[in-house]
């Protein structure tokens, strides 16, 4: 199910390992290497060659991002970033989901992606509150939008129901705010 918000952001609900999008966004560890969840899912997608690339990197530092090739993927690349782990927000959290954010979009800029397909980052087995982490990736996205070229688009992609609610309420709402400052 794809939901339009704006010409540059969408909604999908799926599997993000089956996008055909110029990146996917791996919601990582800081090993970069296999993992739970949406991690363990794009490793399994993309192939073996993925976890080679990912021990060739080394480690990602919380807040930060790395690409590699995307494999056995349908999407050309993979950007690894690792969201903080839920401390009850009393340990910069917020600030490096934000980060989180940018770096992919910096990454995008730079490889002048056309589509880019971010999972909800940190709000599994990092814990961070999924109403808040979704607040802080449209808020960051849609900022990074109205100063930048690329991505051409943003795919916000949402693995259940519950995810995909909150970002059909949360889109409109801050498409709603930035009305008039994105020119």
């Amino acid at each position: 199910m794809t939901a339009p918000i704006s010409p540059r952001m969408r909604i999908v609900r799926g599997d993000i390992t089956r996008l055909t999008v110029d990146a996917i966004v791996n919601a990582a560890n800081e090993s970069l290497l296999a993992g739970g969840g949406v991690c363990g899912a794009i490793h399994r997608a993309a192939g073996p060659e993925l976890e080679v690339a990912c021990r060739a990197l080394g480690a990602c530092p919380t807040g930060k991002a790395r690409i590699t090739k995307a494999y056995g993927l349908p999407a050309k690349y993979v950007i690894h970033t690792v969201g903080p782990i839920w401390q009850g927000g009393t340990t910069a959290e917020e600030g490096l989901l934000r980060s989180c954010y940018r770096c992919c979009l910096e990454i995008a800029q730079v490889f002048q992606m056309r589509a880019l397909a971010f999972p909800c980052i940190s709000t599994g087995i990092f814990g961070y509150p999924k109403e808040r982490a979704c607040a802080v990736a449209v808020s960051t996205v849609a900022g990074w939008l109205c100063n930048h070229e690329f991505p051409a688009e943003v795919i916000f992609c949402c693995f259940g129901e519950d995810d995909e609610k909150l970002y059909q309420a949360e889109l409109p709402r801050e498409q709603s705010e930035r009305q008039g400052l994105c020119l």
